[in-house]
Order: structure tokens, then sequence, then C-alpha cells
């Protein structure tokens, strides 16, 4: 089977990378963000070409992207005992920086703020098109991004991945998020208790053998639900490692971030494949 746009234009963003010293290379805060706001100041139309810096942008951007989910799951695991509130919502933002990870892999960048753009980059013949449109209502970023992930195969198939839409309610990660941060009277606080490292790495070890049957996505209902939140979580993380070990293996840049130094005495990213069986809640409290 000939490899799809999407695959085309991954392999294109890499191979700039690929002579890149991999010292100190991720470019400045807001590098990629201020090249596009240039570009659609300078832009009369809705499309413009693009050249390699704004590719490799995207590239970095994404593996970055990729790398706050890791340090954000992390955090979660870290948590699980001390702080519920805290726990579900760095879960969930792991889950967030996985999915937008992908969304810049795909070429997908919002301009909330400074330009109230949506904006996609993909093949077009021999060049690459940065194609612009306004913001839409329904465009804030934690419906954007997974939007637009959820659009694009294999992703539109994999339960794993979807659409994110917090007036779902349990039907999404979002929903179960915003009861963290905006719902009064939660009152989920234990006694503060802090897991040591032991601890840390026993969590991520039971999460990364953990067997599932559907998707465990976080339920509304079921708040704090730590267990989905982090299994899904860590799912994700692993399956953005995954994607891009099978379209950029042996890439010089990548393979520098794909094992972060500080995340390596916790971190194996070793998954057990989706089984069917009756429950998963009973091994992870």
């Amino acid at each position: 089977m000939p490899p799809s746009s999407s695959d085309l234009q991954i392999a294109a963003m890499f191979s700039i990378l690929q002579k890149r010293n991999a010292s100190g290379s991720l470019p400045a805060a807001g590098a990629l963000s201020e090249k596009l706001a240039n570009l659609a100041d300078i832009t009369t139309g809705d499309s413009a070409a693009v050249g390699s810096d704004v590719l490799g942008l995207f590239a970095t951007a994404s593996v970055e992207m990729w790398l706050r989910a890791v340090h954000s799951f992390l955090i979660s695991a870290s948590l699980t005992d001390a702080s519920p509130i805290w726990a579900s919502v760095a879960g969930y933002y792991s889950s967030h920086y996985s999915v937008r990870a992908f969304a810049h892999l795909l070429g997908y960048f919002l301009l909330a703020k400074t330009r109230k753009m949506a904006l996609r980059v993909e093949v077009d013949g021999r060049q690459f098109l940065c194609h612009m449109r306004p913001k839409k209502s329904g465009d804030a970023e934690h419906k954007f991004y997974w939007r637009s992930v959820k659009e694009h195969s294999p992703f539109d198939s994999d339960p794993l991945y979807n659409r994110n839409d917090e007036d779902q309610g349990n039907g999404s990660d979002s929903g179960h998020r915003c009861r963290a941060n905006y719902l009064d009277h939660i009152d989920k606080f234990p006694v503060f208790a802090v897991l040591d490292e032991a601890a840390l790495i026993q969590r991520v070890q039971r999460i990364a053998n953990m067997h599932y049957s559907d998707p465990p996505i976080p339920r509304v209902d079921s708040y704090p639900d730590i267990a989905n939140v982090q299994l899904i979580a860590y799912h994700r993380m692993v399956g953005f490692r995954s994607y891009l070990d099978n379209r950029v293996a042996g890439n010089r840049f990548w393979e520098i971030y794909r094992n972060p130094s500080w995340s390596h005495k916790y971190l194996d990213f070793q998954v057990v494949e989706p089984s069917f069986v009756s429950s998963y809640r009973e091994h992870l409290p």
C-alpha cells in the first residue's frame, strides 16, 4: 500500500530535522505560532505555500507537545493518593497533549488569541500549502484539536480517540475535566500524602500492564475516575510514540526525544494490547 498523504507530510517534516544538532534543538517558545501569525498577516487569500522552516516547526511542536503529555502523566500518577482532583486534571491534560501532538503532526494549528484563525498545512502536489480560515464558535482548543485528529485515518476508527465534546457528558474526557474544574462541591480531599518514588514506579507498572476491552473514557458520574483517566492517557501517550516510530524510525531528532531522560526510571512505554475482560477497575483502584 502506498504511503498516505499524511505519512508523506510527516516524513517531510522530520527529514528537515535529520541533520539538526539535537542538543538544544527545540525552538524558542512560541516560534510556530509567531511564524503562522506572520504568514496570516501577509497572505491575501485563504492559503499560502510554506517552506521547510514551517514544516520543521510543526514537527518540533508535535514532539514538544508529546513531552508535555509524558510529564503530565507522571504528575498524575504521582498525585494518585495525594490529590484526586489534580491526579484527574493532570491525567486529562496528558491525554489532551497527546491528541494535540497528533494534530500538529497532521498540520493543524489554532491561532486562538493572536489572530483567531484555524490553520492546516497539507501536501499539494510537490508543495505544502497552509490553508487559513477564521476561527469558528466551535473551535475551542479542546474541541478543535481532538476533532481534527478524529477526522483522519487511522484515528477515525480508533475508539481510543474521540471528538471530546463536553456536551456529551460521559462520552468525552472534557466533560470529566469540567467537573473537576468548574462544578461546586466536588468534595474529594484526602489526607495529603505524596507518593514516593517506589510507589510511582509501581503505579505506572500497574497501568502499563492493565487489560481493557472498551476504551476507558472517564465517566463524569464516576468522578474522579482516576483509573480510567490514567489508563487512557497512558495508551494515548504510548500510541503517539508508536505512531512516530512506525513512520520516522531512525530519524536523528526523534531518536533523541522518544526516550526522555527524566522519565527513564518510571516509563518503558510498554502496553498490554486490548483484550476482552469482564472488568479492569478491580485491578486498579
